[in-house]
């Protein structure tokens, strides 16, 4: 069949040149780009390598606080295994509880962790946000009985008067009164003796 037939197969003549045509243009603006490129290195050569080694600075630093929080963190959990412990608890002042408070929300990934509990602390001892941006307000309580219900209600009036839209929780090495159970009922979070425990152990505060 002719070629120059209509029925016939078109002639691929004018792609050809085009796409030859495009790939010449195209090598012709990486040639200026890149001439252009070597021409700035050339002019600005000592800020490019001040670029340059800001740039490995900036690498290393980064790399120096990733390695010293890990060690951080390890150093936290070999300190949490030697003092999360029941008997080592029951023996600890009440500062040195707050601060195994504190460890143990770090440990859980809560934010802006602060220990509060000294004189004038107004009912709660250790400040926090949760991993997910809810404020948290503890208040931590060793000691050898039960905690009662005016613990509960001292906790509810700092959140209240003091710490407002805080989640509140009540942390203690021993048990509850049921008064104080009563109390607190969907108002605070209460870790007694076996739930303090459990998030020793790993186990997070079900907030």
């Amino acid at each position: 069949m002719d070629a120059s037939s209509p029925d016939g197969p078109v002639s691929r003549g004018p792609h050809v040149a085009v796409l030859a045509g495009g790939a010449l243009i195209a090598g012709l603006v990486a040639g200026v780009v890149g001439a252009l490129l070597v021409r700035l290195v050339i002019v600005y050569w000592r800020w490019v390598v001040a670029l340059l080694v800001l740039g490995v600075v900036a690498a290393v630093a980064m790399a120096v606080a990733v390695v010293r929080q890990r060690r951080a963190e390890r150093e936290r959990e070999r300190r949490l295994r030697e003092i999360a412990h029941l008997e080592r608890v029951d023996v600890m002042t009440g500062e040195e509880f707050e601060e195994l408070t504190a460890e143990l929300l770090r440990r859980d990934g809560f934010r802006s962790v602060q220990v509060v509990g000294r004189t004038g602390d107004r009912g709660v001892d250790v400040l926090a946000t949760t991993p997910d941006g809810r404020d948290v307000a503890l208040q931590c309580k060793r000691q050898k009985k039960k905690v009662d219900a005016d613990r509960v209600r001292n906790l509810i009036g700092a959140l209240q008067v003091t710490y407002p839209g805080r989640l509140g929780v009540l942390v203690t090495n021993n048990d509850f009164t049921a008064p104080a159970v009563e109390e607190a009922a969907g108002r605070l979070l209460l870790v007694d003796r076996a739930r303090l425990a459990r998030w020793m152990d790993g186990d997070p505060l079900p907030l």
